[in-house]
C-alpha cells in the first residue's frame, strides 16, 4: 500500500496518470491555502469534474475503506485538506460543513498567526487560541484531522495535548537533521508522536539537508533514525510535491493576501521559484526509490510498509470518523 500524506500538484491527466504508474493508492492533497470559503467550495467542484473526467485514474477518498476500493479498480483515492483555516472563516459551524463536503485534514495556521493558532514564521507563540480550543474539540466531534505542519512549536505541542484525537504533521522533517523555520523539534515531534499522531517525511527541497543535493541515503538513515526515536508506527511519507507548479504559485502560498510584498519565506531573493527536486525524487513514478533506500539502511519489511502507506491507513481508518457517541 502506498500512501502520500500530502501534494499540491498542478494537477493534470499526466500528473493522474504518474500517480498510477507509480502505484500510488491514496493522496491527501491541498485545495485551500488563503480562500475563503467560498472560493474553497469552487475548488471541491473543480476535483469533481476532474473526478468525472477521469474515473478510471482518480476517485474521491472520504474513508479509510475508499483506499480498499481504488486499490481493487486501479485507481488513485483522493482525500482533501486545508493548509490553513481560512475556509471555516471565523465561524466554528463550517467545521462540519466543510468535513461533509470531503475535507479531512485542517492546519490550525499557515506560517503566520491566524485565529486559531501561531505560525512557524512569528517571533512570538502564544499557543492555541480560545476560539483554537473550540475549534480543535469541534474538529474532534466531525472528524476533520487537526494538520500542525506550519505552526510554530508551543501551539504545536499545545494541540496534541488538547485534541482528543492523534494530531499530524503531514509534511516536515526533524529539525536537527535539517535546520529549516518548518521542520521540527524533537519536543514538538514527541507530543505529536506520545499522543499518537504521525509524521509525513517530506522531500521538498528546503526542509532536506543540502536542499535539492540531498542524498537519498541521507534521507533513510533521517527516516530510520526518526522511527528509533519515536516509533516507525508514527512516520509516513507527506511529500509535499508541487509538480508542474508555475512560479505565480509560490507567491500564493506565501503571500496570500496578507502583504503587498513578497515574502520569499525559505528561499532566496535570487530564486524566489519553487527549488529543483532531489534526482531521486522527481515525480509519483519515484517512491520506489524511497521503499528501497529504506531496506537498504536496514529498516525491515513491517516497518518499511508500515512507513510507505500503512500507518497513513490506520490513522484515516480512525481519525475521519465522526467522534462516537457517548
Amino acid at each position: 500500500m502506498l500512501i502520500d500524506g500530502l501534494q499540491y500538484a498542478n494537477w493534470s491527466e499526466k500528473i493522474f496518470r504518474q500517480l498510477r504508474e507509480g502505484g500510488v493508492d491514496a493522496i491527501h492533497v491541498t485545495i485551500a491555502y488563503h480562500e475563503n470559503f467560498r472560493e474553497t467550495v469552487l475548488n471541491f467542484e473543480k476535483w469533481n469534474r476532474w473526478f468525472e473526467e477521469y474515473p478510471d485514474l482518480i476517485m474521491k477518498g472520504l474513508w479509510a475503506s475508499d483506499i480498499d476500493k481504488a486499490r481493487e479498480t486501479g485507481r488513485t483515492a483522493v482525500f482533501f485538506g486545508f493548509q490553513n483555516p481560512s475556509p471555516i472563516e471565523d465561524d466554528i459551524g463550517l467545521v462540519e460543513i466543510v468535513h461533509t463536503l470531503g475535507a479531512r485534514f485542517m492546519q490550525l495556521s499557515y506560517n503566520n498567526q491566524s485565529l486559531l493558532a501561531t505560525g512557524c514564521y512569528e517571533a512570538e507563540d502564544p499557543g492555541i487560541t480560545r476560539m483554537g480550543k473550540k475549534v480543535i474539540k469541534e474538529m474532534n466531534r466531525v472528524g476533520l484531522v487537526i494538520d500542525m505542519s506550519h505552526s510554530a512549536d508551543r501551539s504545536t505541542i499545545e494541540a496534541a495535548e488538547l485534541s482528543e484525537r492523534p494530531i499530524t504533521i503531514t509534511h516536515a522533517n526533524p529539525h536537527e537533521w535539517a535546520p529549516a523555520l518548518r521542520n521540527k523539534r524533537d519536543n514538538v515531534l514527541r507530543a505529536v508522536t506520545e499522543n499518537g499522531g504521525m509524521l509525513g517525511f517530506s522531500v521538498y527541497p528546503h526542509h532536506l539537508k543540502d536542499k535539492s543535493d540531498c542524498t537519498l541515503e541521507s534521507f533513510c538513515e533521517m527516516v530510520a533514525r526518526t522511527a528509533d526515536k519515536y516509533g516507525a508506527e508514527h512516520l509516513g511519507i507527506g511529500t509535499d510535491l508541487c509538480l508542474d507548479q508555475p512560479d505565480s504559485i509560490v507567491e500564493w502560498m506565501r503571500v496570500g493576501r496578507w502583504t503587498k510584498e513578497i515574502d520569499y519565506g525559505e528561499g532566496s531573493k535570487s530564486a524566489p521559484g519553487f527549488p529543483q527536486m532531489p534526482s531521486w525524487f522527481e515525480d509519483n513514478r519515484h517512491f520506489g526509490n524511497i521503499e528501497n533506500g529504506l531496506k537498504a539502511v536496514g529498516m525491515n519489511d513491517d516497518e518499511v510498509a508500515g512507513i510507505m502507506g500503512g500507518n497513513w491507513y490506520r490513522f484515516f481508518a480512525e481519525n475521519f470518523e465522526p467522534q462516537a457517541k457517548s
